[in-house]
């Protein structure tokens, strides 16, 4: 086991502040601290934004606090601002400072709320002077002209780091550069800060556009000439999973044919393997009809079967191991969850249309229910270590929202890291035999290079058949109860292949 980089018993303790947990910083975590003291130090002008690529479950919350209390230390920076995409991420970073003995306020509502050493009036009562605030992206880009006037007259004079969790929400517009969105604002809140670092577990944007706290680079390959974002920073999930940090993946993709056309009679159905079908058209309406689970084919319901007596099985050995199921829309959850507790099961169903969503989650956080159907409140930030397997039944098949979604599955918490060896117990994804998913699937413990493109040059994903590492199978799912075959084409279910 590495040794500690620093003391994380200091001066805080003796300052009266709670005492931290002798946290073990991890190897990359260490580089992190050695990549910021180095920029800082520079004497030449240096680029002040620093980009993380670290999976779910690597550490990068207190890998950047770890960072920050170091610096603030050695008398390199004297506060930091943490920008969250949700107010609920807000309270994740509170409990992470609390373990290191810092204090992180949410910025005052109003000027007059902060004194002027810096600090809030709330922590000034206490006997605390805040180490930072807490902003989200929505309250930033509302307040934006008062914030900046706020940060010019209290912080002009002191050294702080600007933290963008999440920092691909920060989307920068090259063809509206004047619009006053979340990575606009950002950029230029955060303009007067010694360093920007960003945080990412997914780096990537549906849309294509730059983001903040990034480098670009220009690459020339084949005669074409791209701009690139590069992290300062990649920690791959499969080196997380060889380290024991995070669990392995195991797929299981359920294959079939999609019927379309029934109206007319047998000889006018019109059908479409799942897994081998190439038309774009033709593959987007199969996974819409593949996810229902009132279609013909079964494919959906043959998939949840499969996800809930593999949760039977895994909760064997983890009594307390939960599934989370990705719905389309709200309606399609609902319908899931009722099949489900149709069938006997604790359910927790969760929208951002629910107002007890956030009391929801915390219940299942919690041990309650073994299932959690969501939309898409759980594919971003969302931890809960319990998870053990994911059913994706959502017709969103873009890389970046399909490993958000499979990678709530990974995290480990100290009481199973004690029980387990290394590699850690897997945890498994079931999903429709969609191509774009499988392809996704094979690299999803990869880092891959995100390169930008203009609007007018639509993004192409390539379904590849990459090679799979040790460890993380690939599968597809026969009709028959455990029967596994090889993703070398379309398996019928035994109905079709009789009527055949």
């Amino acid at each position: 086991m590495l040794p500690p980089s620093f003391d994380l018993i200091g001066p805080s303790a003796a300052a009266g502040r709670p005492r931290p947990s002798a946290l073990q910083p991890r190897e990359w975590q260490q580089r992190l601290i050695q990549l910021l003291r180095a920029r800082l130090l520079a004497r030449a002008p240096i680029n002040p934004d620093v980009l993380l690529h670290a999976g779910p479950g690597a550490g990068k919350t207190i890998g950047a606090l770890l960072g920050f209390q170091r610096l603030q230390r050695e008398g390199l920076l004297d506060h930091c601002i943490v920008f969250c995409h949700r107010t609920s991420i807000s309270r994740q970073w509170r409990r992470a400072a609390q373990q290191l003995g810092l204090t992180l306020q949410d910025w005052p509502t109003s000027s007059s709320a902060i004194n002027t050493n810096g600090s809030s009036r709330t922590a000034a009562s206490e006997g605390a002077p805040a180490d930072g605030w807490l902003l989200s992206y929505q309250a930033a880009a509302h307040h934006s002209w008062r914030l900046k006037q706020e940060l010019q007259a209290r912080l002009s004079a002191r050294r702080w780091l600007a933290i963008a969790d999440e920092v691909h929400h920060l989307g920068l517009d090259p063809d509206n550069p004047e619009a006053k969105g979340w990575g606009q604002v950002f950029t230029d809140l955060s303009a007067p800060a010694s360093l920007r670092l960003g945080l990412s577990g997914t780096p990537f944007r549906a849309d294509a556009l730059a983001f903040c706290a990034a480098r670009r680079i220009r690459v020339e390959q084949g005669g074409t000439i791209s701009e690139r974002i590069v992290p300062d920073l990649c920690i791959e999930p499969h080196r997380l999973i060889l380290a024991g940090d995070v669990r392995p993946l195991e797929f299981r993709f359920q294959d079939g044919w999609v019927e379309h056309g029934r109206d007319p009679g047998p000889a006018e159905r019109e059908c479409s393997p799942l897994s081998q079908e190439g038309r774009e058209s033709w593959r987007a309406r199969n996974l819409r009809r593949a996810i229902q689970p009132g279609d013909g084919g079964g494919i959906a319901q043959r998939l949840l079967l499969q996800a809930r007596r593999k949760l039977d099985r895994v909760r064997q050995s983890h009594p307390q191991a939960g599934g989370l199921v990705v719905a389309r829309d709200i309606n399609h959850a609902a319908r899931i969850a009722a099949l489900l507790q149709e069938e006997g099961e604790a359910v927790q169903l969760v929208h951002s249309q629910d107002p007890e969503a956030t009391a929801r989650l915390g219940a299942f956080r919690a041990g309650e229910g073994r299932w959690l159907v969501s939309v898409d409140m759980c594919a971003e930030g969302f931890d809960a270590p319990r998870l053990r397997v994911v059913a994706y039944l959502s017709t969103v098949v873009t890389r970046s929202r399909f490993v958000q979604a499979i990678t709530r599955a990974v995290r480990m918490d100290g009481a199973r890291a004690a029980l387990e060896g290394i590699p850690r117990d897997p945890s498994f994804v079931f999903a429709p035999a969609d191509p774009l998913l499988i392809a996704h699937a094979r690299t999803w413990s990869r880092s891959e290079p995100y390169v930008i493109r203009g609007k007018e040059e639509p993004e192409a994903t390539a379904i590849g058949a990459g090679g799979m590492e040790g460890g993380q199978a690939l599968t597809a799912l026969a009709e028959g109860v455990g029967a596994v075959i090889p993703i070398g084409g379309p398996e019928l279910p035994g109905f079709l292949r009789r009527r055949a």
